[in-house]
């Protein structure tokens, strides 16, 4: 198990850069080069599930995530089914006097068939996840 952590910051209040991050309906208009199709198919008090065609590391997975919210602290993504399935994405948002830290943790499983092609590599789909950050920063200091 390969556990990575990165780190962003942003010059948008916590509250702006979760409000983005967790805008599900709004990946496929923002950037759609890593989400080309998003559909949700339900909603309660703090967990969606979401149906996401995601593009890593120049690989198309079809998962079914689980986004789990906890005020304007956290966003975790579970993989609960589809090509990642196992994979956990934590996001965690702290408020600094001039914006916002951003500490993401990812647990990332794809399909074992994939590992052995050599379509996903570490360092890919790891700077994909960082990209995927920057993007919604941009979004959030609009």
């Amino acid at each position: 198990m390969t556990i990575d952590t990165f780190e962003k910051f942003t010059k948008a209040s916590r509250k702006k850069i979760f409000d983005v991050i967790t805008n599900y309906d709004a990946y496929q208009k923002w950037i759609p080069q890593h989400f080309p199709s998003v559909r949700i198919i339900s909603v309660r008090s703090h967990a969606t599930l979401v149906e996401e065609h995601r593009i890593i590391a120049g690989t198309e997975f079809v998962v079914m995530a689980k986004h789990v919210v906890n005020d304007s602290l956290m966003h975790e993504t579970f993989f609960v089914g589809g090509d990642a399935k196992g994979s956990h994405i934590t996001e965690k948002f702290d408020q600094t006097p001039t914006g916002t830290l951003i500490t993401v943790t990812i647990d990332f499983k794809p399909k074992l068939s994939m590992k052995l092609s050599g379509l996903v590599g570490k360092p890919k789909h790891l700077q994909d996840f960082e990209n995927i950050i920057d993007e919604f920063i941009k979004v959030a200091e609009i």
